[in-house]
């Protein structure tokens, strides 16, 4: 007898599971707008600015070259 578990396709994953993550795509998106948009507007900034919000010029420029994605943990939820 030949064994048939070599034979059976490979299943796609469930709809179900594929759900949740186009479900909170659109919010992801505009998270990662918003992050974009404020990113460049730190980018913008002054010194005397930066200053009041206790960012050197270096560090607001560090910040301001990060990749969309790379986003704190605890903006991600």
């Amino acid at each position: 007898m030949k064994d048939t578990a070599m034979f059976r396709p490979i299943a796609s994953p469930a709809p179900s599971r594929r759900l949740p993550l186009l479900r909170h795509l659109p919010a992801r998106l505009l998270a990662s707008l918003g992050l974009r948009r404020q990113r460049l507007a730190l980018a913008r900034l002054d010194d005397r600015l930066l200053a009041d919000i206790g960012l050197t010029p270096d560090a607001a420029r560090i910040e301001s070259e990060r990749p969309v994605w790379d986003a704190p943990a605890h903006w991600r939820g």
